[in-house]
């Protein structure tokens, strides 16, 4: 393969992986708990937090706080997720190369 091709399919990697990535980032992506439902962008920030709140007593915050926590964490496991999966084939077969992309 000669060089010229060579950077040409390096120019075609890098806007594919740019695609996807500003795809992830601009999905929104729903965290849920028996009580709380967290909306969040691909890049994890909060965007939204709705609390059903006439489920909930005054002696339950500690439990609210708890199911913030678990509805975050569900919502940032489902944002690594497809961001390995879109990302991910970018990367299969290439070195661990830090700073590469």
């Amino acid at each position: 393969m000669n060089m010229q091709a060579m950077m040409k399919q390096v120019q075609k990697l890098q806007k594919d992986m740019t695609k996807a990535q500003e795809e992830i980032n601009n999905t929104e992506f729903t965290g849920k708990s028996s009580l709380v439902t967290i909306t969040m962008d691909g890049q994890k920030n909060i965007k939204n937090v709705k609390i059903t709140a006439e489920e909930l007593d005054k002696d339950d915050i500690e439990m609210l706080e708890d199911m913030f926590v678990v509805a975050h964490n569900d919502a940032v496991k489902q944002i690594d997720k497809i961001t390995e999966e879109k990302m991910g084939a970018f990367t299969k077969g290439m070195p661990n190369i830090p700073g590469l992309f």
